[in-house]
Formats: structure tokens, sequence, C-alpha cells
């Protein structure tokens, strides 16, 4: 069964953005993303202008429904973890709470433990932000948001 559509609260998405900068400068990373299963890119901290992060959350995703095949063919629930080494850039992927998943970019100027680490305790923050997400989607949270929008607020929204 798929996971309800999940609302995100501008509370929270700075919770998560505060989250994802901090996991790059602890863990001395390049870059860090939270990516949806769906491949859809919710945060990114530190230098991701020279990175194509639509190409990259959509591989990331994917790489991540590949691995869950593999899980189940081998009975395991899932493979929550994925560490990709290069000649100049490291990939750590961490699914997190299986809602969503936390890439870090590193390289050489720190290590895989420092990186494993920090994303340990960002993991651990996250899942609590998506925990109280997922509450506020089924107690109809985004009911309450709609309600308060008046006709004659469409109205002026969509005339000049």
């Amino acid at each position: 069964m798929a996971d309800p559509q999940m609302v995100m609260f501008e509370a929270e998405f700075r919770q998560i953005n505060s989250i994802v900068e901090a996991l790059v400068r602890a863990a001395n990373a390049s870059v860090a993303f939270i990516i949806d299963k769906n491949g859809q890119l919710i945060a990114a901290g530190g230098d991701s202008d020279q990175i194509d992060t639509t190409s990259l959350a959509s591989l990331t995703a994917g790489n991540i429904a590949a691995t869950g095949g593999m899980a189940k063919l081998l009975r395991e629930n899932e493979f929550s973890t994925q560490f990709h080494e290069g000649e100049n850039a490291n990939i750590h992927i961490q699914l997190v709470d299986n809602r969503v998943i936390l890439v870090v970019i590193f390289d050489k100027k720190t290590s895989l433990g420092l990186v494993r680490l920090r994303v340990k305790k960002a993991s651990e923050q996250l899942v609590t932000i998506f925990q109280d997400l997922a509450k506020k989607s089924a107690s109809g949270g985004t009911q309450a948001m709609f309600t308060e929008i008046s006709d004659d607020d469409i109205d002026n929204l969509f005339n000049d």
C-alpha cells in the first residue's frame, strides 16, 4: 500500500532545512539532500549549485526501490543504508523511517565514520518531524488549512 501524500507545513520545512544544513557542517560534507521515495527533492543543504538535483533525486529513489527489491529476495525488510565510494566523491544514502531518503555527498576531507555518526543523529531528528507530519495529515490538519480559504479568496487569486 502506498503512503498517503504528505503535506509539508512551513514550520516543519524550516526544521528540516536546519537539520540538513547542520548535518553538512557537522559531517564536513559537500551536500546533503532529503528526498521522498518518489524522487521529489524536499530539502537541500550545502553547495548544490553544481549538481543536477532533479536527476540525483530521481536516481536515488530508483536506487532505493531496486535495493528494496533485492532485500525482499533475501527475506530482509529493507537495506536502510547504502554507501558508494568514488575517486573524488562518496555518497552515503540513508532511508529515514521508511518515509524519506537522506543523501550525503562528501569527499576525502571527511571520513565515512564521521558521516555515519552525524547521519544517525540527523535521522533521529528527522524521524520525529516526519512522524509528527504524518500525524497532522492523518488528523485532518490539512482540512483545517483549507477551511480558512473562502470562495472570495479563490476568486481574488484568479482576478487580475
